[in-house]
């Protein structure tokens, strides 16, 4: 996963914290939004789906610890890693916030380039579960990554490099909205110079052979696999 493919969802009520900290990480080439309370915070990540999220614990309206609580509910994220930032040092801080389903805890003030390092940290835990996930089942379907197999309903499905690798991608967070140009960057990359057509071609095929109801088109933006 290329850095411009993770989105790392920021959520703290202090505007310098924010600026600050965007500034570095969108520096390294990471996708960050930001959201200033935790109400906000979980409405943007159900939203985004980020592969990282940072909240800070004590904030207005609803505090990270809640926030983070209400986060480890909804289904899409329940890969998604969870770090609290905070100036609160205290063991129970802590323990909270673990509790809650966070999984790791950094304490502020912290220098931008050890912030940085953190995060790739973090986000190298995520990449390793990745690699881990060798076959996806959903549904009817089951994706065997490593053997580039395709398997609906008991019956085998062979399918191009290219049709596969979309599938892939798409069925790798279900519910989640893949843009078209992130979508060319992960399945094609760099190796031809291919427009949007060619998306909607290899969706068109893909239809074809697992059906209507797994791929959603949303208008204007891209598409997404549903359960």
């Amino acid at each position: 996963m290329n850095k411009k493919d993770i989105t790392i969802l920021l959520v703290d009520d202090e505007p310098d914290i924010l600026e600050i900290v965007s500034y570095n990480l969108s520096s390294e080439g990471y996708r960050v939004i930001t959201a200033s309370n935790g109400i906000e915070g979980v409405k943007k990540a159900k939203k985004e789906k980020p592969e990282l999220i940072i909240l800070d614990v004590m904030m207005p309206e609803m505090d990270g610890i809640e926030a983070c609580e209400q986060i480890r509910k909804i289904p899409e994220l329940k890969n998604t890693i969870i770090t609290f930032l905070t100036a609160r040092g205290e063991d129970y801080s802590q323990v909270a916030g673990f509790d809650a389903g966070a999984d790791d805890y950094i304490t502020k003030p912290i220098k931008p380039k050890v912030l940085v390092s953190k995060v790739k940290a973090l986000l190298r835990r995520l990449k390793a579960e990745d690699a881990a996930v060798a076959e996806v089942r959903i549904g009817d379907i089951v994706i065997n990554r490593e053997e580039y197999k395709v398997v609906l309903k008991g019956k085998e499905l062979i399918l191009p490099r290219k049709e596969f690798e979309l599938l892939s991608l798409l069925a790798s967070k279900p519910g989640k909205v893949f843009k078209r140009g992130d979508i060319l960057d992960a399945v094609w990359g760099n190796e031809v110079i291919v427009g949007g057509r060619t998306i909607d071609v290899h969706i068109r095929k893909l239809r074809e052979k697992i059906g209507d109801h797994y791929l959603k088109t949303t208008k204007g933006v891209g598409y997404k696999f549903v359960e």
